[in-house]
């Protein structure tokens, strides 16, 4: 099995898969049912073993509870990371109202994500019918772990991060929001796989961690409660905050993605130019 193999199959996946498109029992609004989430992924191979990884315990990063590659499974020699473009009908309903997430990207964030799962099992299938291991570190029983105390009561983190993974597997680089601008823009989602399989890794094409940002400011006028700053970035804190409103606005369902829309990264890399005042 080769890259092109794990690809092609992705594909297809995506194309074909029934829970790429909203049906008409979930449909938030009629309008909505048959809407497809995603459009056909890019892909990054990275080195399970390349410095980079290693960078982000520091706390100046994501911290000593990421989990590298090789924690994860011992016998990784590629990390395969994804982005899913969202379609244009889920990026187009989020830009009418900029104030609360549309239903297009509600049901992105959540349905979307249900598929991710599904084409990472896919994946894995495919790859275990090959003769090799793999593990999916966001559907691994170790992807959430307990950081709290008594004083601030139950708080969970994540070790291990899409965006960062992808990172350095050479999707993207990060934007003034903190979410990562690759080819198709920044406006999706992304999930990756460890394997054993070893394949050919791609070279980055950036050296900076921000490197495809134009620092245009239209995620910061774009971001319904002022979490995003030219001075500090996004503040996941405000973000969060807002998440959880929404959360129980849309009960089940959750998300904004305003930062994601409506600005020159949306669907590709940005030209440089000159920041606006704010």
């Amino acid at each position: 099995m080769n890259r092109n193999d794990i690809i092609k199959s992705a594909l297809n996946f995506t194309e074909s898969s029934e829970y790429n498109f909203i049906s008409e029992k979930i449909a938030l609004s009629p309008s909505a049912a048959g809407m497809k989430i995603f459009d056909p992924p890019i892909f990054g191979f990275g080195d399970p073993d390349d410095g980079l990884f290693a960078l982000l315990k520091n706390p100046s990063a994501i911290g000593e509870h990421f989990l590298l590659p090789r924690e994860w499974m011992p016998e990784t020699k590629s990390v395969i990371s994804f982005f899913l473009p969202f379609t244009d009908p889920v990026k187009k309903g989020n830009r009418k109202d900029m104030s609360w997430p549309s239903e297009e990207w509600l049901h992105g964030r959540i349905e979307g994500q249900e598929f991710i799962n599904r084409l990472a099992i896919h994946l894995q299938t495919l790859i275990a019918d090959a003769g090799c291991s793999s593990l999916i570190p966001t559907l691994d029983t170790r992807f959430r772990s307990f950081t709290g105390d008594q004083k601030t009561g139950l708080n969970f983190t994540s070790n291990w991060s899409e965006r960062h993974a992808a990172f350095v597997c050479g999707l993207g680089t990060f934007g003034l929001s903190k979410g990562l601008i690759t080819e198709k823009g920044t406006a999706g989602r992304f999930g990756s796989i460890l394997t054993e399989l070893d394949l050919p890794k791609d070279i980055r094409k950036y050296n900076e961690l921000y490197e495809y940002c134009s620092m245009c400011g239209a995620c910061i006028r774009n971001c319904p409660v002022n979490a995003i700053s030219m001075e500090r970035g996004k503040e996941h804190s405000i973000c969060s905050a807002f998440q959880e409103v929404t959360a129980e606005k849309f009960k089940p369902r959750y998300g904004c993605g305003k930062c994601q829309v409506g600005v020159p990264c949306e669907n590709r890399i940005p030209v440089k130019q000159t920041p606006e005042k704010i």
